[in-house]
């Protein structure tokens, strides 16, 4: 009978399977570090798009930063200028006031029977210093304030009889006024 000896072909399988093995993994590390280099260049490639995206947004709100400075700038201006106009508004209304005041007392004044020393308007009391005649007259006088309806009292401080001369003697008086809070000025003043 023959004897076949298969010890050799079997131990050539075996080599033969052990270097099938080693080449299969070696192959695989080599595909595992050229995946691993794709896909480390493949993110160092987002992250320089990425970048230069960040580096592009940040010049744009640079940009707006600045457009945003002049905008707050030119509103500051504005706001100044606002201000200002609504200044002169008020001093183009209340610079008739004093005129307002001098014109209705022309009227109230007792003519040749009563003089004004010294009229003094502050924001809401007049104070009215002069000389009359006689009492009665500085009655009148004070009827006639409270008869205007521009003072809600009238108040008599001092009257006093004054020596002007040997033969003239007349009635110095103090007079305070309140003013009434005028409800149209808020309206005259936003239609002007």
């Amino acid at each position: 009978m023959i004897k076949v000896n298969l010890m050799p072909f079997r131990a050539a399988r075996k080599k033969e399977n052990i270097r099938l093995q080693i080449s299969i993994f070696f192959l695989s590390i080599i595909f595992i570090i050229l995946f691993m280099y794709y896909c480390n260049t493949s993110l160092n490639n987002k992250i320089d798009v990425y970048n230069v995206k960040i580096e592009n947004i940040k010049n744009e709100t640079a940009k707006y930063y600045k457009i945003i400075k002049e905008i707050a700038g030119i509103k500051n201006r504005l706001d100044v200028l606002n201000k200002k106009i609504g200044i002169i508004k008020d001093l183009e209304f209340y610079r008739k006031k004093p005129v307002r005041l001098l014109d209705t007392m022309t009227f109230m004044v007792i003519s040749s029977r009563m003089w004004f020393t010294t009229l003094e308007a502050k924001e809401k009391v007049v104070t009215i210093k002069g000389v009359a005649l006689d009492n009665k007259t500085v009655a009148d006088f004070m009827t006639r304030l409270e008869d205007s309806k521009l003072f809600d009292s009238v108040n008599l401080i001092t009257l006093k009889q004054q020596n002007y001369n040997k033969n003239i003697s007349l009635k110095g008086f103090v007079i305070f006024c309140n003013k009434i809070p005028q409800d149209n000025l808020g309206t005259d003043k936003a239609n002007k």
